[in-house]
């Protein structure tokens, strides 16, 4: 994933528009699937996948496909990393554990939110869910780590970071 600059002040109305402009410029993918960011606080973010006919991965139920899921798990998750560092490095996913727990409800949109609980030198440990508005009722569950390229500590830059 491409550094995030380093978003505006406090306001959080405009460091929100200022994720959703990088969420549509730094990750095509995510604009065409239509993720955008609904909500940010100091370890996170809340998105939204908007619900589309050719994100059905079976017509007959009308439910989601798990891609479309995973990817908004993923660059939900991945931009709570960015949101913690509080400055731009650039990040990539090491691993993503993601627990299906229901099917998405038929023509509804997705809700995802998730936290960087802990920042280690070159790694970031995140978790997630996917919901339709009630996080105690999940559509699925997200464990990942990010790797972060360039040292928060020392300021190596593209080095190597194992």
């Amino acid at each position: 994933m491409p550094a995030m600059p380093a978003p505006p002040g406090s306001d959080p109305q405009a460091k929100l528009e200022f994720i959703n402009q990088w969420f549509a410029s730094g990750v095509p993918h995510n604009r065409e699937l239509g993720v955008h960011a609904i909500g940010v606080h100091a370890t996170g973010i809340t998105s939204e996948l908007p619900y589309a006919d050719r994100l059905v991965g079976n017509p007959e139920t009308g439910f989601l496909h798990g891609g479309a899921i995973t990817t908004v798990l993923d660059a939900t998750c991945g931009v709570s990393v960015l949101i913690a560092l509080r400055k731009p490095l650039r990040i990539a996913t090491l691993d993503l554990r993601i627990d299906y727990l229901k099917p998405t409800t038929p023509r509804s949109n997705v809700l995802c939110k998730a936290d960087c609980y802990k920042i280690t030198r070159h790694v970031a440990f995140v978790r997630g869910i996917a919901h339709h508005g009630d996080e105690a009722d999940p559509i699925a569950s997200a464990a990942g780590t990010f790797m972060i390229f360039g040292s928060r500590l020392t300021g190596n830059k593209d080095k190597d970071a194992s």
